[in-house]
């Protein structure tokens, strides 16, 4: 059994530490924008069918469904490549 010293240890969970930060906080973008383009994407369809309140509603819900559906599968395909002890290269 080879002992790992108490700094590689330490720099090993700040790296960790490092990669989750990134990787999640990419997630959160990801959603914001993801929300924004359907929000936007309604209002310009209210504005051109004049239809104010309805397609703006439907874009924007959309985009919330959207981005729980990227977040789910990039958070399960995150875990299954750690479970495996694979890197995620995508």
């Amino acid at each position: 059994m080879t002992k790992v010293s108490q700094p590689a240890k330490k720099k090993a969970q700040y790296t960790r530490s490092l990669n989750n930060y990134a990787r999640y906080s990419g997630m959160a973008f990801e959603m914001f924008f993801i929300i924004a383009a359907g929000a936007f994407g309604g209002v310009k369809l209210d504005e051109w069918l004049h239809t104010k309140p309805i397609l703006t509603l439907i874009c924007s819900l959309l985009g919330v469904a959207i981005a729980f559906y990227v977040v789910i599968k990039d958070t399960l395909r995150t875990n299954h490549h750690s479970d495996h002890g694979e890197k995620n290269t995508d």
